[in-house]
């Protein structure tokens, strides 16, 4: 974490969130004249140089280039969002575009898909989302379609609406009687178990068929537990990363080692789920509180959606440390809790 900040008066404090939000909205280094005009504090301009004074000499603030404005540093980034007195309303276009492209159902590719897709274009930041981990997973279906004589499809229907699929090819026709029996026995046996104990649960499974139907339950039971280990792998998907592409000179110049880091699943999964809650309900990492040299001018607003009343995974943005945090924060809170919503139904 960054260093300790002293107690700075209250108006000091507001001159902080002005040069912030200021240079948000700017880009331009923030100077005394312009805190004046633009926020009528009610004081001179030499006071606010005063104020600025104080804010530099605890490291809040910085000068880019001599006699220029102030810019916040990492430092006075983390005090404007620990005192962020309230997050920006989503406004009802943004409430509305977030129901209407979350509202149709889907299986759990594709809402997951379209959510960081979504959250991608609300904040134009790059968007990540981590998939529900396979513990806290369990089955709610298996289904076997006939798609020809000697061919069946084996579903796997999770709790959170992922669906994975395998066509079995049985080389030869099959009973669908039998078919039907196995059916009905493998949802006996899994429905409604973790993913993490199917693999015990099969163990012995083919041993309650008749020997003539082992090779084929053998089969059956094998495919399953390979559409198990396509969930088990966590993984985490993106979208927006020609936004990180248009800001290259806001993330140091260079963004090459950072889109390198994002490709490695590990260093991208060790990031997010580091966040722990803060008080507006969403995690913030800013700058060098990453601990990734590749993400020092970076910020990363990380969420959590739910499954049952249960944490299911994370999700969130990346960007750089001039972001619009107010905004980014909303944005991840409410898609978090509409992609919770949605999974619950």
């Amino acid at each position: 974490m960054l260093g300790q900040v002293n107690m700075i008066p209250e108006r000091s404090a507001d001159v902080l969130r002005a040069i912030v939000q200021d240079y948000i909205a700017t880009r331009e280094p923030v100077g005394s004249k312009a805190l004046v005009e633009r926020h009528g504090f009610g004081v001179s301009a030499a006071t606010i140089r005063n104020d600025m004074a104080l804010l530099e000499e605890e490291e809040l603030i910085v000068a880019p280039h001599t006699s220029s404005g102030r810019v916040p540093t990492d430092k006075g980034y983390r005090l404007f969002v620990d005192r962020l007195k309230e997050v920006k309303p989503l406004s009802v276009a943004e409430r509305n575009a977030i129901e209407s492209f979350m509202s149709n159902d889907g299986d759990l590719d594709e809402v997951l898909g379209k959510t960081v897709r979504l959250l991608s274009s609300l904040t134009n930041q790059m968007a990540v989302l981590q998939y529900p981990s396979l513990g806290k997973s369990t089955i709610r279906s298996v289904e076997t379609v006939p798609v020809s004589d000697s061919k069946v499809l084996l579903i796997l229907v999770t709790d959170s609406n992922r669906i994975q699929q395998h066509v079995l090819d049985l080389g030869s026709s099959f009973d669908p009687v039998f078919l039907g029996e196995l059916r009905a026995k493998l949802m006996t046996l899994l429905a409604g178990i973790p993913l993490s104990q199917v693999a015990n649960a099969l163990q012995d499974f083919e041993a309650s068929f008749a020997p003539e139907r082992r090779v084929i339950t053998v089969q059956f039971a094998s495919s399953l537990l390979d559409l198990v280990d396509a969930n088990r792998s966590e993984k985490i998907i993106v979208s927006g990363t020609a936004n990180l592409a248009r800001r290259e000179s806001e993330l140091g110049g260079n963004i090459t080692s950072m889109l390198e880091a994002i490709e490695q699943q590990v260093v991208m999964l060790k990031l997010i789920n580091e966040l722990k809650e803060e008080q507006t309900g969403v995690s913030v990492r800013i700058g060098r509180e990453n601990q990734l040299d590749s993400f020092a001018n970076t910020s990363v607003v990380v969420g959590a959606y739910q499954n049952e009343a249960a944490e299911v995974a994370k999700l969130g943005v990346i960007g750089p440390t001039r972001m619009d945090y107010s905004s980014n924060i909303a944005a991840v809170g409410a898609v978090a809790r509409y992609l919770t919503k949605l999974l619950g139904n």
